[in-house]
């Protein structure tokens, strides 16, 4: 779905992008880090809103340098800030937006109303956008960006200023759009809002990109837990000297693999060899605050 090769993007001298590259499947993809990371950037590059300074990006195929108007023609878009004209009803603008779209004017009138019932604003449609809470403002903008069926469709912070039960609704209808054969790019600073709701994780930092897989591969990472039912010290002496790293609480042992050493088959063998029970063995699954604040910490540590 989305295809980035060595993408640098600047604001004068300043580098918003730096070297970036992704190959990303079809599904829910959460892009996070922190205020400033770079997200919006990589947006409006994919959009096709924002030439790169080097390197490529093919979004469902088409590079978006040469092909803009087809990448446009295929995804949505809800952005971050206050865009909505005022003065109109939701019923009228998502209409204009469908014919925005490539719609006829019937259709887009008819698609119009049924994509704001799957909103939440069947009875508000006929308001003035201005009278609408937060919510509904959100509730709107997402309404416009799906309108036209496109293949994906691209949130940026959806559910900036709604208040808890705001954003659970809004985190629901995220959820709902591969439903309706819809992949999602949801940008956003909120981690827990991306373990609700994504099956991929492309997390940012100052322009790179620190990590980007499936969800649960990427939280569970590279770290063993194993629980001995014995004292565990032949087998700690036993990994440690093959080089993993291992840390020990009593029984307790948590193994740190690598990309050449798999942790599991290891603890297994050095149980079997010194005759020692496991009571248990399993990945840990770590949020993805702390998972971000790790390499966070080791790329900004790096020289």
């Amino acid at each position: 779905m989305l295809e980035v090769d060595g993408l640098h993007f600047s604001y004068g001298d300043f580098h918003a992008l730096k070297g970036l590259d992704l190959d990303v499947p079809q599904g829910r993809i959460g892009l996070v880090g922190a205020n400033g990371a770079g997200k919006t950037t990589l947006v409006r590059v994919l959009l096709g809103l924002a030439p790169a300074s080097a390197g490529t990006a093919r979004v469902l195929g088409h590079d978006v340098a040469i092909e803009p108007d087809l990448v446009q023609a295929r995804v949505g878009f809800m952005p971050e800030g206050n865009c909505l004209p005022l003065e109109e009803t939701a019923a009228k603008f998502v209409s204009y937006a469908g014919e925005l779209g490539g719609l006829p004017p019937g259709v887009a009138r008819q698609r119009a109303a049924d994509t704001l019932t799957i909103v939440g604003l069947d009875e508000e449609r006929f308001r003035p956008i201005g009278t609408f809470s937060t919510g509904m403002t959100q509730r709107t903008k997402l309404a416009q960006a799906i309108v036209h069926s496109p293949e994906l469709v691209f949130l940026d912070e959806p559910t900036s200023g709604l208040d808890p039960n705001g954003r659970a609704d809004m985190l629901a209808l995220i959820k709902r759009l591969g439903d309706f054969g819809i992949s999602v790019v949801f940008s956003t600073h909120v981690l827990t809002d991306i373990e609700a709701t994504c099956d991929w994780v492309i997390m940012m930092d100052q322009g790179r990109i620190l990590r980007s897989g499936p969800l649960d591969a990427v939280q569970s990472g590279h770290r063993v837990i194993a629980e001995f039912l014995d004292q565990a010290e032949p087998a700690v002496a036993s990994l440690r000297a093959q080089g993993f790293e291992v840390e020990v609480n009593g029984r307790h042992v948590a193994i740190e693999s690598t990309q050449d050493m798999d942790g599991f088959q290891a603890v297994m063998v050095a149980a079997a060899e010194y005759g020692l029970g496991l009571r248990s063995l399993s990945a840990d699954r770590r949020t993805l605050e702390q998972l971000f604040l790790e390499e966070e910490s080791a790329e900004r540590g790096a020289p």
